[in-house]
């Protein structure tokens, strides 16, 4: 048995690309947490001004279909979209919670920050098993993430070791990448491994992300289904889904 079956993927993978919260660390959810803490204020304000209904942000539907896999500022504009609102973008420097999509977007970043730093944060075991196998079979590995907070993820989960290159949040600004769906992301890891996307697999958790990796062509696209969206993602482009990254590995 080769190396790449081995791991479950095609004979032709020479590299793969992981996505990190939901992926590798048990993140998403704390990511979610913080978007509903931020949402659900916003919300109840602007429904008691207006005299409107509260309708809370939903940590799993809302999550999953508007914000996880996106940037923070995407994610903040495409909520605020599906709920007919339109808030100027404002500035970087905005205060946390000022009613901007700047002001929006780094109040959640401060939520999760503190959080990461408070409780810490675990990679999935199932992933670092995967992880060392892959590191072992001698392909090249990248993390591709949309947060900005990828850097000190990696570090609390003890992970940073495993790649040789790295795209996130703060590549995204500095390269002026476009966010998933689109397949920017995936398509300079991939560059940066000196490898084609069609030599690559992409492991993603977001609908976002599973369409990134097939809008980008890439060789192979498996979905990790942590919150019951096994048929979405795999509408999302996905070859394979799994709950966990050990149910790749064959058995010799």
């Amino acid at each position: 048995m080769s190396a790449t079956t081995r791991l479950g993927l095609p004979e032709e993978i020479l590299a793969c690309l992981f996505d990190l919260d939901g992926v590798l660390t048990e993140t998403a959810k704390v990511h979610a947490a913080a978007w509903k803490e931020i949402f659900d204020v916003f919300l109840h304000d602007r429904a008691t001004m207006s005299g409107g209904d509260f309708v809370a942000f939903d940590d799993k539907n809302d999550y999953a279909t508007y914000v996880d896999g996106k940037t923070r500022l995407e994610g903040t504009r495409s909520f605020l979209a599906s709920r007919q609102i339109t808030l100027p973008e404002g500035s970087p420097s905005d205060a946390e919670g000022m009613e901007t999509v700047n002001g929006l977007s780094n109040a959640k970043n401060a939520i999760v920050t503190r959080r990461i730093r408070e409780e810490g944060v675990n990679a999935y075991p199932g992933s670092l098993t995967y992880l060392g196998e892959v590191r072992s079979a001698g392909l090249h590995r990248a993390v591709v993430s949309s947060s900005a907070n990828c850097v000190e993820v990696l570090k609390a989960a003890g992970i940073s070791e495993f790649f040789e290159a790295r795209i996130d949040g703060t590549t995204v600004i500095q390269q002026h990448l476009a966010g998933k769906p689109s397949p920017d992301t995936f398509l300079a890891a991939a560059q940066i491994l000196d490898t084609s996307p069609k030599q690559c697999a992409v492991f993603e958790d977001a609908l976002a992300g599973v369409e990134a990796g097939r809008a980008g062509g890439f060789g192979f696209v498996v979905g990790v289904d942590r919150v019951g969206q096994a048929a979405e993602l795999h509408i999302h482009g996905a070859d394979v889904v799994v709950t966990d990254l050990s149910q790749l590995l064959q058995t010799p």
